[in-house]
């Protein structure tokens, strides 16, 4: 949600905050502009819309001189997307410029207390507020470090601010507060980003800055202070992508090149995990001693998170017999939970996830221990919690996730046997033979892939359907979840998850003659119930279309398609069920012209409430 790029050192700094800008425009965003400075003078240029607008404006960079610079894409929160709201931010003189990601909680306070001081404001949004509440400190006290540190005293909130001031021009200074930020150092120059895919072209050396660091970015590298503005020494961290894996790779869009990296993303987590055959948690922190004690397990998560902890509910209780339960991230850190010694997993691709993060903090408040699965290396949540696992997906640039979505099912299908094997709620063999078969799951994925252009047929056939329902039991119920959010993140088609069974409880009066119902069949001793759920839906008039794994033999029912997924043991079919859904979701996105990898009021990484 929202990016930020900053950059000084011996080359223009403008073409380098566009290029890191379009790197984050998977983050989503609805406006864009830069500040520069030169010949200490700053000059901002802000458009509304996409960030080619703002290429234009600056003739690709070559309009807006300078070496030092602050970039950004907003995502609107205060006040409507348009050039004025758009930042960079400014002082009246324009000796101060500001961006910022998140949200200042008590803007109208301090704005009310600015306005009583003198200043006047152009715009509606929180970040002016910052911008001329960081001015009338340095105003105050002529010190740069002080005025970020009595800023991030008074406010409340979530930033990652960044200021340049006319008098230091040849300086980049920031701050941040539950809204990431990375620093990156190479010869001759350093950057500032809110995710690692904006400086990857020029750094692998990254710095995470913790919560109300403070920091002072120069041509020849970073100093890190805390808010009494006293040094710290931070230790940097070696990025292991590579700059291609951020770019599309010859495909048409990120998200289907992601769905098409699935395969090496599940081998990949499964190497990270499993060492000779065995599940070895010792990377991860998690001793057997702990595990043989747990008696509850609490998942919590937003969006596909959530959906992925809706299936390690059902194999964690399966095969490990623990109790589980799955939170929203967002309803967990507010209802006051009630909680007995419970690990508590909290999933997040970003690491960053707002209510993921307050929900984190909530458990740890209540004396639980936590488990990380993120898959940004440094990210707060993982910095926060007790034990985590680094889900290897990789960076992931479109909006709707696909392939840290699988990465996250792989993890809980680990923890999930690890439990068993530790509390020997099944045999050695069993063990064995369920680590073997995960082994299996990226040549299945590769058959699936091979054959999507049954999909995409599918897909065209469908095209002008505006209601699809999903509906399964079991793991089959949570695939749909996951089959309807992708449906609704990028083809904006209305669409629904029931668990097959509710449909007679008001749902089924929705349906009409041409109502699409897809149905996820891979949980053998329910397909028989949720078969004739599809069926009631046909006989008032619904097109049918099946999800179901090779093998199984369906009654003669007349369903108009039947995709099938390869066998796999019953509790990992969540794995390969999903894969039609993820790509039936991207073509229609596409036959329906939208933009695929970023979808209209979405965000990547949703670092507010």
């Amino acid at each position: 949600m929202c990016g930020i790029v900053g950059y000084i050192g011996k080359e223009q700094a403008t073409p380098i905050l566009l290029d890191g800008l379009k790197k984050l425009e998977y983050r989503g965003y609805d406006s864009a502009g830069i500040a520069v400075m030169n010949g200490g003078e700053i000059n901002i240029v802000k458009a509304k819309g996409r960030l080619k607008v703002l290429c234009q404006m600056t003739d690709d960079g070559a309009a807006v001189k300078g070496a030092c610079g602050i970039g950004h894409t907003r995502w609107a929160t205060h006040g409507e997307p348009s050039e004025t709201n758009a930042h960079p931010h400014c002082n009246d003189e324009k000796t101060i410029a500001a961006v910022h990601n998140g949200i200042i909680e008590n803007y109208a306070e301090l704005k009310a207390k600015l306005i009583r001081r003198g200043y006047t404001f152009y715009s509606q949004t929180d970040t002016e507020v910052a911008t001329k509440l960081v001015d009338y400190y340095y105003k105050k006290y002529n010190d740069p470090l002080r005025a970020i540190s009595e800023f991030a005293l008074r406010v409340r909130g979530s930033y990652a601010l960044a200021v340049m001031y006319c008098e230091y021009p040849e300086t980049v200074f920031a701050i941040r507060k539950d809204s990431p930020m990375i620093i990156g150092t190479a010869k001759g120059g350093a950057f500032l980003a809110s995710d690692v895919p904006a400086i990857l072209k020029y750094t692998k050396s990254v710095y995470y800055v913790d919560n109300l660091e403070i920091v002072r970015l120069k041509s020849d590298g970073a100093t890190f202070f805390n808010l009494d503005r006293e040094e710290v020494e931070k230790v940097p961290v070696e990025i292991t992508w590579d700059a291609e894996a951020a770019e599309k790779g010859g495909f048409e869009h990120f998200m289907l090149k992601e769905i098409h990296e699935q395969p090496k993303v599940i081998a990949d987590t499964l190497n990270y995990a499993v060492k000779n055959g065995k599940i070895d948690f010792s990377e991860i922190g998690l001793e057997n001693k702990f595990l043989k004690k747990l008696n509850g397990v609490i998942i919590v998560g937003c969006g596909s998170a959530y959906h992925a902890g809706v299936v390690m509910q059902y194999v964690i209780e399966d095969i490990a017999r623990v109790p589980v339960r799955v939170e929203l991230a967002s309803e967990f850190r507010y209802r006051n939970p009630v909680a007995s010694g419970e690990l508590v997993i909290v999933i997040s691709q970003s690491g960053e996830t707002a209510d993921s993060l307050a929900a984190l903090r909530e458990a740890k408040k209540k004396g639980l221990k936590t488990l990380a699965v993120v898959n940004v290396l440094g990210s707060s949540i993982a910095r926060e919690a007790d034990y985590v696992f680094y889900t290897k997906a990789g960076p992931e640039i479109s909006v709707a996730t696909t392939k840290a979505y699988t990465a996250q099912l792989i993890a809980g299908y680990l923890f999930a046997i690890k439990l068993a094997e530790v509390k020997k709620t099944v045999d050695a063999a069993v063990i064995s033979a369920l680590v073997t078969e995960l082994k299996t799951l990226p040549e299945k994925v590769e058959r699936l892939l091979a054959d999507k252009e049954k999909i995409q047929k599918f897909a065209a056939e469908t095209v002008d359907k505006n209601n699809v329902f999903f509906i399964g039991r079991g793991i089959d119920y949570a695939v749909g979840i996951e089959g309807s959010l992708k449906l609704k993140e990028i083809s904006y088609i209305h669409s629904e998850a029931y668990a097959a069974g509710e449909l007679k409880h008001g749902t089924i009066s929705l349906i009409e003659k041409g109502t699409l119902v897809l149905g996820v069949l891979t949980q053998g001793a329910l397909i028989e119930k949720t078969v004739s759920n599809l069926v009631e839906t046909q006989s008032r008039g619904a097109l049918i279309a099946t999800v179901v794994t090779q093998g199984v033999r369906l009654p003669e029912t007349g369903f108009e398609r039947v995709f099938y997924v390869p066998e796999t043991d019953s509790h990992f079919t969540a794995s390969l069920a999903v894969i039609p859904l993820q790509l039936l979701a991207y073509y229609l996105s596409v036959l329906r012209g939208n933009d695929v990898d970023k979808p209209r009021n979405l965000a990547k990484s949703v670092t507010v409430e």
